[in-house]
C-alpha cells in the first residue's frame, strides 16, 4: 500500500491556506496548516511532512527565515517556495541559498502545483531510502555509539531500526555496565525527536520525598524549600525522550503517579492545580529481570505491560566477548580525546587477556581499565604493564592450561588430555620438574614442580605434533593467537616453519 504524502501549507492569508490545503487534499494527499513561520516550526517535528509549500512574504517570520531555521535544525524536507509578481529575486536566492526545491508565482496554477509535490514527493522518498541504507550499512558493525560484531548486537541492532522511528515505550534491562543508557541515546538520535531533549532522571539515586517534585516539578510553596516553581522531568523533555533508569527503584506510589500519565498524556506539577499535556517519549531500565521485577513487588504489572512495548535486553560482555575489540578500540579513540593522548591501541598480549577475564563490571569496567591504562600509556600501544594488577596476572598460557578439562581441550574431543601426577620422590631428591609421556600418544603427566613455562612449552608442542604441525588449528585449540604463537616459537629457538 502506498503511503500518503504529507504537506505543510504555510500562508498568512487564510483564504490562501484553505484554497491550497483543498486542492492538496482533493490530489490523494494529506495537509496541515500554518499561518507563519513560526508555527510552521512547532508542526514540522509533529506532523514530520514530505513536502512544504511556504508564502515568501509572511509576518513574524517569512519563508526564507523559515527555511533557514529548518536547515538549522536539520532534515529539512523539499520546499516549494510561493511568491508574489516582482518578487522572483528573492525567490531564486532562496533556492539557491536554503535548498528550496523549487519556486512558483502567484496565483498558483493547479497542475503545475500538482506535478512539482508529485516530484518533490519522489525526491523526500529517495532521500529517505538513502538514510535507511546508511543505517543498514551502519549496522553491520555500529550503530551511533554502540559497536559490535557480534549475533546478539546485530539482533538488538535490528529491533533499534524498528523501534526508534515509534512513538512506543521501550523497556532495556541487563545487568549493570551493559550500556542501557547508551541504547537509550541511540533510540533517540535515531527518532523523529532527535533534535528534541534527551533526559534521564536515576530513580534509585533520588530520595522517595524528592523523586516526585524532579519528576512532575513544583509549584512554589508546594512544600518546605519550595521557594520558586519549578519544572520536573517531562517539562523539560518536551517533544524529547525521557529516560527513566533503575525504574524498579521508583516507590510504588510514584509508578501509579507514572502510569496515569503514560495513559493520557498529562502532568499535574506538585501544588498545581491544573494539568497540562506532554510530549514524551518514555524509555526505562533496569538491571533487574523484569518478571522478577514484577513477582517481588519491585514494579507494578499494570505499569510493566504498559512500559513493555518493546523490550530490548543486553547481555553482559561475558557473553560477547567478540565485540570487545570493537568496543575496546571505540573506548580508546573516546579517551585520546578526552585525555589529550595518543594510544593507538593494545598489544596482543593485553587483547588475549582481554578475552580471558570475566568482566563483571561489564563495559563500565572496561572503560575504567582503559582510562587508567591510556593515561599511564599516553601514546603507542598499551601493554600489560599499565593494567590492574588483578588483570595482569591473567595469562593466556594458564588460560590454555586451565581449559584441559576431563581430557578435552577447548572442547575438542581429539586434543590431548594433560594429567597432573605425583611422582613417588626419594627423599634425599629434589624434586625433578619433568613432563612425562602418558600411556597413549596423545596424553602429557605433569610432575609437580614443573614450572608453568615449562608446561606451556610443552603444552604447545605436543599440540603442534597433534596437528600435524598446522599452526592456526594449534592456535586455536590452545585458546591464543596464531601470532603468539609464533613468538612463543621463536622464544623457544623452534624453527618455525
Amino acid at each position: 500500500m502506498e503511503r500518503t504524502v504529507k504537506v505543510l501549507i504555510v500562508d498568512d492569508e487564510s483564504s490562501q491556506r484553505t484554497g491550497l490545503a483543498g486542492m492538496v487534499k482533493a490530489w490523494g494527499m494529506s495537509a496541515e496548516t500554518a499561518s507563519d513561520g513560526s508555527e510552521a516550526i512547532d508542526k514540522v517535528p509533529v506532523f514530520q511532512p514530505d513536502v512544504i509549500v511556504t508564502d515568501l512574504s509572511m509576518p513574524h517570520m517569512d519563508g526564507y527565515e523559515l527555511l533557514k531555521a529548518l536547515r538549522e535544525h536539520g532534515d529539512m524536507p523539499p520546499t516549494i517556495v510561493l511568491t508574489a509578481f516582482g518578487n522572483i529575486e528573492t525567490a531564486l536566492r532562496t533556492v539557491h541559498e536554503m535548498g528550496a526545491y523549487w519556486f512558483l508565482e502567484k496565483p498558483v496554477q493547479p497542475n503545475v502545483l500538482h506535478a512539482l509535490l508529485r516530484r518533490a514527493a519522489a525526491h523526500a522518498g529517495l532521500r529517505t531510502e538513502k538514510k535507511v541504507l546508511e543505517r543498514q550499512l551502519q549496522y553491520k558493525g555500529s550503530l551511533g555509539e554502540m559497536v559490535g560484531h557480534s549475533p546478539r548486537l546485530q539482533e538488538i541492532f535490528a529491533l533499534l531500526q524498528q523501534a526508534a522511528p515509534s512513538k512506543a515505550c521501550v523497556l532495556i534491562s541487563g545487568e549493570s555496565g551493559t550500556g542501557k543508557e547508551l541504547v537509550a541515546r541511540t533510540v533517540h538520535a535515531l527518532s523523529p525527536r532527535h533534535n528534541g531533549p534527551f533526559v534521564a532522571i536515576n530513580c534509585a539515586a533520588l530520595p522517595e520525598t524528592l523523586i516526585e517534585s524532579e519528576l512532575f516539578g513544583h509549584e512554589k510553596g508546594a512544600f518546605t524549600g519550595a521557594t520558586e516553581r519549578r519544572a520536573g522531568c517531562f517539562e523539560i523533555a518536551q517533544n524529547g525522550t525521557l529516560l527513566l533508569d533503575e525504574i524498579g527503584e521508583m516507590p510504588l506510589g510514584t509508578q501509579a503517579k507514572l502510569l496515569r500519565i503514560l495513559e493520557d498524556s498529562k502532568v499535574r506539577r506538585l501544588g498545581g492545580k491544573a494539568e497540562f499535556e506532554v510530549d514524551v517519549r518514555i524509555v526505562a531500565a533496569t538491571n533487574k529481570v523484569p518478571d522478577e521485577a514484577v513477582k517481588g513487588g519491585f514494579l507494578r504489572e499494570d505499569l510493566f505491560y504498559r512500559l513493555n512495548v518493546f523490550h530490548i535486553h543486553m547481555p553482559p560482555l561475558r557473553e560477547r566477548k567478540e565485540d570487545i575489540a570493537a568496543i575496546t578500540e571505540a573506548l580508546i579513540n573516546d579517551l585520546n580525546r578526552k585525555h589529550q593522548t595518543r594510544v593507538t591501541g593494545i598489544s596482543a598480549e593485553v587483547a588475549e587477556t582481554f578475552e580471558i577475564h570475566d568482566w563483571p563490571g561489564n563495559i563500565r569496567e572496561l572503560r575504567n581499565v582503559l582510562e587508567r591504562a591510556v593515561i599511564l600509556t599516553a601514546q603507542g600501544e598499551i601493554q600489560m604493564k599499565n593494567l590492574p594488577v588483578h588483570i595482569q596476572k591473567l595469562k593466556p598460557a594458564d588460560f590454555a592450561a586451565a581449559a584441559v578439562v576431563g581430557g578435552v581441550v577447548a572442547g575438542e574431543p581429539e586434543a590431548a588430555v594433560l594429567e597432573v601426577t605425583a611422582p613417588v620422590l626419594d627423599a634425599a631428591a629434589e624434586p625433578s620438574p619433568i613432563l612425562h609421556a602418558g600411556a597413549g600418544p596423545d596424553s602429557l603427566r605433569l610432575a609437580i614442580g614443573t614450572t608453568v613455562e615449562e608446561a606451556e612449552k610443552v603444552l604447545i608442542l605436543r599440540t603442534l605434533e597433534h596437528t600435524k604441525n598446522n599452526k592456526t588449528r594449534a592456535a586455536e585449540i590452545l585458546g591464543i593467537s596464531l601470532k603468539t604463537l609464533h613468538n612463543k616459537l621463536k622464544e623457544y629457538g623452534t624453527r618455525d616453519t
